[in-house]
Formats: structure tokens, sequence, C-alpha cells
């Protein structure tokens, strides 16, 4: 530790915080600080891509939170991971580069009355960063197109992109292997009316193909790799702690009578420190630690913050409120005759030649991402947009961590991507060290419900399709004895866990929005120099995974944070 003041504070270390840090200290003129509570990045297994096998439950990498026992997963807990490292999520996740609907950016500009938010203007910010396979066209690559898409680029940063027409730090390949079986799932999804495609992220992500990975040459491309190294260790002005959990944000009255953000109380080891920021405290720590920081710095709920023993210091309702988050419903098929992973690696001999394919050319599935093919279509007829979203692997288990099924299989996890459902986080005690209680209420709604129903339908059509034949998939998990729309919600509740995509506990909205958290530039409602940037400030749940509209998020909050430095 240097010194102990700073022109901005970044509060974790995670996919947002990495781009935030990579932004900020371009401004040779700016001290920047990013603080992580996890450790470095240096675990082998992080960067092998079937390594979230081994980081997910892992003390190392993983938060280990674990939800409230929830009525509507039949009284379940489910383990909640979270990254807890440098690249955060990014780090531990299953690396699937999807930016949603056009509608869903559409809806927050809607919800904060801001248009920065549409479609059309977040799309510059995600190919801002984004070196892509396809090279670059109208929605992908930074290459070549970043001087017409940012001609009021602020930060150094953006205007050095916009000189050199540099590519992009964001990684986006395709995936390194195909399978025999996904390739029938796939063409039984096209009997059953879903349309190949070869691109999701274009604005409509509607039909069935293989996913983009953030993967570099067989290697996991995380958020720290990316933005951190090498650019950030050269910075003089660039300042990182690892290993340093913030207990909670400091403040001072302001000029105009508002609370001012004025640092943090940061704890490495037996010591508590005191870091200040200049300009702004930027709090990046996810859709939990967020929150939870907020709540323990006495922004939140008043009777919640009153509970925990935490002097309140703005009475802000929303915060903690709103949680959404996509969960998946996990059918197993048994099939005949096609190579899976389960009967490729139910041997030492097999796990050998997997480990020596990857060893010499970076191949094979320990390339491979948790789900290679994906599918987006309608639960039912009537659905205006495609609101289910598929993935499919040429593997099954009762759950992540637990052994391979010793018999060939598949599995074909489905999600509502609009869930009604909305959970809270919420601080238990004054302590940091103190796991918040994390309440998702999954199927809560009727309408979830149904549409929990009407998916496991949907994923009965698609196996039942000529293309699938050859293969005699059986029903293994849930059952063909489950058919009416009761048993069907029954069993989601049964079977179904989170995919990880937990947002919108510090949502941003509208000024009269009594739960709105931060505005439409992620400033955090009645204090100064505090923003929120990560995917808590999601209004609503994207139609996708949320890894690449973080980033993207952030790519936003750099050039408006520089603005107003300005």
């Amino acid at each position: 530790m240097s010194d102990t003041a700073f022109d901005y504070i970044i509060v974790g270390a995670g996919t947002a915080g990495c781009l935030l840090a990579n932004r900020l200290s371009a401004d040779a003129k700016k001290r920047v600080l990013l603080i992580e509570a996890g450790r470095k990045d240096d675990y082998h297994w992080i960067h092998i891509p079937v390594g979230y096998l081994y980081c997910i439950g892992n003390p190392r990498t993983d938060w280990l939170y674990n939800t409230e026992p929830d009525a509507g997963l039949n009284g379940r807990v489910l383990r909640y991971p979270r990254g807890k490292t440098l690249g955060g999520s990014s780090s531990i996740n299953g690396m699937i580069y999807m930016r949603g609907q056009a509608r869903d950016y559409d809806g927050w500009a809607q919800a904060t009355g801001d248009n920065a938010w549409a479609w059309a203007n977040v799309l510059p910010y995600f190919k801002l960063h984004e070196d892509d396979y396809r090279g670059a066209d109208t929605a992908h690559g930074a290459r070549g197109t970043t001087p017409e898409l940012l001609q009021d680029a602020q930060t150094p940063y953006h205007r050095l992109l916009r000189e050199q027409q540099a590519g992009g730090e964001w990684r986006v390949e395709k995936q390194r292997l195909r399978w025999d079986i996904l390739d029938a799932f796939s063409l039984a999804a096209q009997q059953a009316g879903i349309a190949a495609t070869d691109d999701f992220n274009r604005g409509n992500n509607e039909g069935v193909g293989y996913f983009a990975v953030n993967q570099r040459a067989g290697w996991r491309w995380n958020a720290a790799r990316a933005f951190l190294r090498p650019t950030c260790a050269g910075r003089p002005n660039f300042e990182m702690w690892t290993r340093a959990q913030v207990g909670r944000l400091l403040f001072q009255a302001g000029n105009d009578g508002r609370q001012r953000c004025a640092g943090a109380q940061v704890r490495i080891g037996a010591e508590n420190v005191t870091v200040t920021a200049r300009r702004e405290v930027i709090l990046c720590a996810g859709s939990i630690g967020s929150p939870q920081i907020l709540q323990l710095s006495g922004i939140g709920p008043a009777a919640l913050l009153q509970r925990a023993g935490v002097p309140v210091l703005i009475d802000l309702p929303g915060v903690g409120a709103n949680l959404q988050d996509h969960l998946q419903i996990r059918a197993v098929f048994k099939v005949q005759g096609v190579k899976t992973l389960n009967t490729m690696a139910n041997s030492l001999w097999g796990k050998a030649r997997i480990g020596l394919e990857y060893a010499l050319k970076r191949t094979g599935p320990m390339s491979m991402a948790p789900s290679q093919l994906g599918a987006f279509t309608r639960s039912d007829a009537a659905q205006a947009w495609p609101n289910l979203q598929f993935h499919v692997q040429p593997l099954s288990l009762d759950a992540f961590g637990e052994p391979l099924h010793n018999f060939p299989a598949f599995t074909a996890s489905v999600c509502n991507l609009n869930p009604t459902s909305r959970g809270t986080v919420q601080i238990r005690s004054p302590r940091p060290e103190d796991a918040p209680a994390i309440a998702p209420n999954y199927l809560s709604t009727s309408q979830d419900r149904q549409i929990a129903a009407d998916s496991l339908r949907v994923t009965r059509r698609i196996v039942a399709q000529p293309a699938l034949a050859r293969f005699a998939p059986q029903e293994y998990k849930p059952g063909v004895q489950f058919q009416s729309d009761a048993e069907l919600a029954q069993l989601a509740g049964d079977i179904a866990t989170t995919i990880f995509h937990p947002v919108g506990t510090t949502k941003m909205g509208r000024a009269d929005d009594p739960h709105a958290v931060v505005d439409a530039r992620l400033r955090v409602r009645g204090i100064t120099g505090l923003r929120v940037v990560d995917a808590g400030v999601m209004p609503t749940i994207t139609s996708g995974n949320t890894n690449s509209p973080t980033l993207m998020i952030a790519e936003r909050a750099a050039q408006w944070i520089a603005q107003d430095a300005g």
C-alpha cells in the first residue's frame, strides 16, 4: 500500500471492475485503486475451460453462498456460486458470449427515461471491447468500426481506440469441438420449428446453434486476462489490492448539503485500512456484494438496517430488492449408439486421452464450455418473443460437483428468460464477514410456474423428433410419468437449479421510481461520489447469459465517469 488516497476507488475486481480499472487508469493524471476480496487468478483450473467443475464450490474461487429455503423449490436450498478471485464470476462461469435481445435494452431505456440504454445505443459499447472471430461487421468487432461508433469518446483509452482503430480485448471464439448427439439435437429442434442460426447476438436470438465462447486458443478468457494484464500492470497510477474486503463505505457532508462518499474501510488480514477517494467510489461487487456493502454502510431499507443494527444514512428501499435469476430445469435423456462425455470419461484411460488431447492441441472435452449447444424459442405460440433458452450438454450428472452418470446421456436444460418472480438480498448483521440472506423466491408467480411446465413439454417435443430417433432417447429425469401442469410445476421445484445469473438488486430507474437505487448514469440516489456498476443495476434481466451485458454496462459507465470528471 503505497498510499491511501486515490481519485477513483473500484470495489470488486470482477467483470465490471476489471474493465473499469483499465479504462479509468488510462488517464495518467488519475490515481486508481482496485480492491478485490478474493485472491489473484493464479489457480490453474480457472484458465482451463473444464476447470469450472473445480472452481464452483471451492473456497479459493467461490464465495460459497447458499439461498434461503425456497418455497417455490419445495423448501430446497440451492448453492449460489459467485466468483471470489480476480475476474470475479468471469473466472468460474460458463464462458458463453450472449448479449440478449434488443427489446431488453429498449425496456431499460423506458424504465430509466434515458435513450442511452436503447439497443441501438448500447450496441457500440458491446463492440468496443469485442475481439470477435467473425471480424468487424455491423454487429461485431471493434476493429475498423470504432471511429464512427464513438464520435464523442471522452476517456483517453476511448480516444486511443478511435485514433488507432484497435480491436477489443474481450475474445470471442467458436467452440473447439462438436458432438454428434448435439448436432442431432440441433436438427431435431429445427424439425420442431426452431430455425438454425450461427449468431445469437444480433438483437434477436431466436434459433438453435452452437454458442460463441470467451476463450482464446483453448484457454478461458476471463476479465482479468482481458483488461488487467498486461495493460494496467505497467501503469504507475494504478494500484490493486487482493484479499482485501470492504467492510463499509465512509461519508462526509458535501457542499450541496448531501452526503458524499469519501472512501471505504478495508480489511486486509488483521488490519483495518481507511482509503479515501477524491472523485468517486464505484461499487462493482456484483448483485450480491454491492447491495450488501450498501446496506452495511447505512444505505437501504430502513427497517432492515435497524433490525441488523446498522445506523440508517439513507432509506433506499430498493437496495437488495428486485433480485432476478434464470432458473434452469435439467432434463436428462439416456441414449444409445453415440459418444457422450459420460462414456468418454468413465475410465482412467479415457480421462488420460482427454488430458493428452488438451495438453497437445488445446482441444477436446477439457476445452469445452459447460454448455455447447443453445436454442432460443417460445414456450407457446402466444408468446410475443423467444422466452425460453436451452443449454444442451453431451453429458449428465445429478448436480455440478457430482460424478458423471455411468451411462451415455445428454442434458437439455431449459430456463424462463423473463421470470416475473422477484427476490431479495439482505444483510443479517453489521459484520461484513457474515453472508447475506439470499432469497430468490423462484416460481413464486403463477406465470413462472406455467412457463416451467410448458418448457418441459417443449423439451419433450424436440426430443421426440426423427433426428434423435436413431439414438433411442429415454427420459431419465424427470420421467414421463409427470404430465399435468401441476405435476410439471411441482417437478420443476424439485429438480430446477440456478444458472448463476443474479441481477437487479441495485436497479436503475427514473427519479419517480421509489425502488430505483441508481439513476440512468448509475449514480446512487441521495449520495454524491458513489456509483454502482455491475449486473445489479439491470432493472430487468436480459434474455440470455448476463456476463457480456455487464461488460457493456461498465463500458458505458467509464465514459460517463470521465465526462462527469471533466
